[in-house]
């Protein structure tokens, strides 16, 4: 028996911190929107080596967003950064320096100063991370990577039932629709007839012929087809979202075939009489539904 796979948002954030032999680590996910899987690392140089592990763990488990990864660890020995004091000064003459030289009034920001290379530093008798810390590392990605799933999932659920509350609204207008068509086609042939008499009066033409050309004429303007594909992708839409897993680019396809459906409707019954006016009333609210469904869409993975 088929399970069906969870659906989920792109937007989600997860945070987790765990102790080591070297200190206490704390790593971080924070996802948005993005066509594909876009990973951004942002830690210090002692966690390079292990980026292609994290990077292999995460494709693993995400498929699709911009993801920001943070990781960093306070040393269980207490040592943190350190102001370097003498770099700080140096940094600050060379800026007041090119100032003088060029005459500007200026003066060195020091929320600048601080992030420049050097002025803050760890000491130097701090050990490096061994190859050991990455089965640490990974695991506290894993346990976070987990957690930012379960976030977008819980956030792709409600997703999931705002987009079904929209296709029942489309399905619901499609057989509004439907109904009115039955009396669009009787009326627009009597329109075509009497408008080909008018125009054709005293040329000979035998009414059998008339009536030949205003049913081949009508066949062409009806709905039924696009009535049928309409309800056909919203079956399958149906069946996308009740399946779950990675749908986001499978549904934006799929609303665009509707909306192409929806537009030769609207085409189609413009000249159909008061009905015609009715349709394209349900006509408009399907697009107005299937643009809500295609926004919601664009957050899904």
């Amino acid at each position: 028996m088929a399970t069906t796979k969870p659906i989920r948002s792109m937007t989600g954030f997860a945070q987790v911190r765990r102790e080591s032999s070297a200190g206490e680590l704390t790593v971080s996910l924070r996802g948005v929107n993005h066509r594909g899987l876009d990973l951004h690392f942002h830690q210090s140089h002692e966690f390079s080596p292990f980026e292609n592990g994290m990077r292999s763990l995460l494709k693993e488990n995400i498929g699709r967003g911009h993801i920001e990864i943070r990781a960093g660890i306070v040393r269980s020995n207490g040592q943190r950064g350190g102001l370097n004091l003498d770099t700080l000064k140096l940094h600050a003459d060379v800026f007041q320096k090119a100032a003088e030289s060029l005459g500007l009034d200026a003066r060195p920001d020091l929320n600048v100063l601080l992030t420049l290379p050097g002025v803050i530093s760890q000491n130097m008798e701090t050990q490096e991370l061994g190859p050991e810390f990455e089965g640490v590392l990974l695991s506290a990605l894993n346990d976070c990577t987990a957690e930012f799933n379960d976030c977008r999932q819980r956030e792709g659920g409600k997703l999931a039932e705002e987009m079904l509350s929209e296709l029942g609204e489309v399905e619901k207008a499609a057989a509004e629709i439907k109904a009115l068509r039955a009396t669009v086609l009787p009326a627009f042939q009597q329109r075509l007839q009497e408008k080909l008499r008018e125009l054709l009066n005293g040329s000979g033409i035998a009414d059998s012929r008339i009536l030949e050309e205003c049913a081949v004429l009508a066949d062409r303007s009806d709905i039924q087809e696009e009535l049928t594909r309409l309800t056909v992708h919203a079956i399958e839409l149906h069946r996308i979202l009740n399946g779950g897993g990675a749908i986001g680019k499978q549904i934006d396809f799929l609303l665009q075939e509707m909306n192409r459906e929806t537009n030769t409707i609207l085409s189609k019954s413009a000249t159909a009489g008061d009905a015609g006016i009715k349709i394209t009333g349900h006509g408009l609210a399907v697009k107005a539904n299937i643009e809500r469904i295609r926004e919601q869409a664009l957050n899904l993975e």
